[in-house]
Formats: structure tokens, sequence, C-alpha cells
């Protein structure tokens, strides 16, 4: 397995009422199982720390926002057990989103591409840059963004969760995917975004944070199920992983 599986980090920081969770990976922000883990614990420890009122999600560096799943990783799986936890990955994260009882405030910088489309959905309001382009790419592997799949659609509506997922190989730039709801706010930079970004978490901050929190319950109505829903998700995803169409389209990816 590539030593690339271990590198990258998740950090939080807490300050002055925010919880900012930034997420790195040297092969573009990619995220590989270790690293989902941790930024899923990170999101459900920031929603019961009494002294946090906003949770800001955000990756480091310029370019690629999120690359998605690890390729490395997916390609070393071996049986059914353990493609279904691989894919588990994302759904924890973003049930761990659906289930924080603090409003989360997405910061796309960059590119999105398969899970990252399902972590920009799965926040509560969503900041990006003309440079967010996203992608579903999921279906030119060999596989499809089912784990991603209910939080896209909820963000953006069948029509465009479908566009995405079947259109595998394009890309769809940031304003399509603002005009579709996926960012609420679209900036030419990310100075200028940053700067939107503090001013809303700074009024969020003074908000009562039970409005808030019962809110995002009622924003949420209707995904009671997901647990249940994002694992049997994880398990079709964890079964095609192990088709030889897919190895061998996951194998002809990573030659590009």
């Amino acid at each position: 397995m590539s030593e690339a599986i271990h590198q990258g980090y998740i950090k939080s920081e807490v300050q002055d009422g925010l919880a900012e969770i930034e997420f790195f990976h040297p092969l573009s922000n990619s995220l590989p199982s270790r690293l989902l883990a941790e930024l899923a614990a990170a999101i459900t420890e920031a929603g019961t720390n009494e002294a946090v009122k906003v949770i800001l999600l955000k990756s480091a560096g310029e370019r690629a926002f999120c690359a998605g799943a690890s390729f490395d990783e997916l390609i070393s799986i071996e049986n059914m057990e353990q493609g279904k936890k691989f894919f588990s990955g994302f759904a924890n994260v973003i049930n761990a989103m659906r289930k924080c009882p603090k409003f989360i405030v997405g910061r796309v910088h960059g590119k999105a591409v398969g899970g990252a489309v399902g972590l920009a959905s799965a926040v509560d309001y969503c900041f990006a840059t003309k440079h967010a382009s996203v992608k579903l790419s999921e279906l030119a592997v060999g596989i499809g963004p089912f784990v991603v799949g209910p939080a896209v659609e909820r963000k953006m509506g069948l029509s465009g969760m479908s566009e995405l997922a079947i259109n595998a190989t394009e890309w769809r730039d940031a304003d399509w995917a603002h005009q579709r709801g996926l960012y609420y706010h679209l900036h030419e930079s990310v100075a200028e975004m940053d700067t939107e970004i503090e001013a809303l978490i700074g009024r969020l901050k003074g908000f009562n944070p039970e409005a808030m929190r019962q809110l995002k319950e009622v924003f949420w109505q209707g995904t009671e199920n997901w647990d249940q829903l994002l694992a049997d998700r994880a398990a079709i995803s964890g079964e095609l992983v192990l088709s030889n169409f897919t190895r061998n389209a996951i194998n002809s990816f990573k030659k590009k």
C-alpha cells in the first residue's frame, strides 16, 4: 500500500466560539480512511464542546479543495468487508455533519471531486470561489456516487445530482454549482470569500445556540434513516470495487 495513505492531517482549533477544522493531504487533499475517521471524530467532538458556537470546515493549500477518496487505498481492497469499511469513511463524515448540533460553514476554495462534493453538500452553509468546479467521477472508474448521493441530492435536487453522476468525466464550473444551490455564495478570490465567511461566523456566534440547534434539526428532517442508508450504499460500492471492470478502470485512471 502506498506511503501516501499515511500522510496528511486533520487539525481542529477552537478559539472565541469557533471550531476551525482543517484537512490536508499532499495528493490534492484526497482523504484516506485514516483522515476520514479523524475528520468524523473532530466534527463530533466540536459538536459536543460547549465552547463551540459554530464550525468552519476547510482544507489547506491553494489548489484543490479535495480530490475525494484515496485511489491508492481503493485499489488495495481485497474483499467486501474491506470495501464496505472503505466506503463507510465518507458516510461516517456525512452522518457526523448531519448529527452535529452546531452549524457547519464550508469553505471551498478549489476543485471538488467525488466525496468532496458530498462534503460541500453536507455543510449547512457553503462558500466557494470561482475556481471551485465540481465533478462526480465515480461512474468513470466503475462504481458510482452511492454514499455521497443522498447528500448531493438533498442539496442540489435529483436533477443536479444525476447530471453530475451520469456525466462523470466532465467538470461543472462553480457558477453551475452555485445556480443549483450547492454554493450559497460565489467569490472572485479567496480573500473576498474569507472576509464574508468571517462576517457570517461573527454574526452566528451571537445567535441563540439552542435556536440554531433546533433549526438545524428542521433542516435535516427526513434523513433520520441515513445511518442505515449510507451503510447500505457503502456495501454497494464495496462490492462493485472488487469487479475486474473497476480494477482495470482505476489502474487506467492512475496511469494518466
